[in-house]
């Protein structure tokens, strides 16, 4: 099987990049060349881009001409400074839901042609301007050798009841998943989590702040940590569980996907795209449900096709949570990029008090 990506480390860089999005984008008339028989996509490198390139981006260019040259993500910066002087040099990005929510409030994308897509097989709706391509699923492991059926937290009230649970935890150093994990381990339900009631949230989080052994800014370390016995329960990721799952790994990390939280990462095109109807051609086949069980079988995240995950393998499967599951949570980008700073900030001082 492929290795997975650096999934948080890519997303935590495209979050960190959405505050540079600070003004409105106003393009000058376009002097963007006609579409070529070409588009320039984004990729994050290594065996994903391996993966991409054999699932997607080849058989695209053998069903339709167009061949796509594979760039790094851009810093969002840059890519303002290229739409304020007309010289775009990508034509589709994958981005983080915050980036996406941040970008469009500035006019940074394109319009989608929603009749293009099979909005009805998506998860995640679509907007006008980005859809969700693939998810990340955050929840609860634990040392399976160490801590057998019952004795280890499956959801988040379960996580946050050290009398039940005792031991020490982890959870990641923002906001973000903590402020909604708090939440729903309090009773929330999870359609009544939008917008956060952050004084509840933090109220819960000082419940468990003493058993939280780290805070962990490296997503690798959600897993090493158990590896090493440093910590009992982690907040870690389905995929990063899933690596340590492969043979000769000697670890034997269990995972629930009784309760968990859900990032989105959205397809966009930017605008002054040189070739922003090759880039809708392509944003659409990537959606297609097929194309989406090809690539997903060999790289550990969620698709958004409700139909690819009925393509996927049964090893793929084991790995993906139960998508009509009503304790689950799709994380609001939309709100993070209205709130992430300030509320930053506050949890920021509350670690450290």
């Amino acid at each position: 099987m492929q290795k997975s990506i650096p999934t948080l480390s890519r997303r935590s860089f495209l979050s960190g990049t959405a505050g540079a999005l600070a003004a409105p984008i106003v393009l000058r008339a376009s002097c963007a060349a006609a579409d070529s028989g070409s588009l320039t996509f984004t990729s994050w490198g290594g065996t994903y881009e391996e993966a991409l390139i054999k699932t997607v981006t080849n058989p695209f260019t053998q069903e339709t001409g167009i061949k796509v040259n594979l760039i790094p993500t851009p810093d969002l910066a840059k890519l303002k400074a290229q739409q304020l002087t007309n010289t775009v040099d990508v034509d589709a990005l994958l981005v983080t839901a915050e980036v996406a929510a941040t970008a469009s409030k500035q006019g940074a994308w394109e319009k989608l042609d929603m009749s293009k897509f099979d909005v009805e097989d998506m998860t995640v709706p679509p907007t006008s301007e980005y859809v969700t391509w693939d998810m990340y699923v955050g929840g609860i492991a634990w040392d399976a050798n160490k801590y057998g059926q019952g004795k280890h937290p499956t959801n988040f009230a379960e996580y946050f009841d050290l009398k039940k649970f005792p031991g020490r935890r982890t959870f990641r150093n923002r906001p973000n998943e903590a402020l909604e994990a708090a939440l729903l381990a309090d009773g929330t339900a999870p359609n009544k989590i939008y917008p956060l009631d952050v004084d509840r949230a933090f109220k819960v989080l000082d419940r468990i702040k003493s058993s939280v052994a780290a805070w962990i800014t490296a997503t690798p370390q959600t897993v090493s940590l158990l590896q090493t016995g440093e910590v009992d329960f982690s907040y870690t990721y389905a995929n990063r569980i899933k690596e340590t799952a492969q043979p000769g790994s000697g670890s034997s990390l269990g995972f629930s996907f009784e309760q968990n939280l859900l990032s989105t990462e959205k397809l966009v095109i930017p605008k002054g795209a040189p070739n922003k109807e090759n880039a809708m051609k392509f944003v659409a086949y990537a959606s297609r449900a097929d194309v989406q069980a090809r690539l997903f079988n060999v790289s550990p995240v969620v698709p958004n096709s409700k139909k690819a995950i009925s393509m996927l393998s049964a090893e793929a499967r084991k790995w993906m949570p139960d998508m009509n599951n009503p304790n689950n949570l799709v994380l609001d980008g939309a709100y993070w990029a209205d709130n992430l700073e300030p509320v930053t900030r506050r949890f920021k001082e509350w670690v450290l008090t």
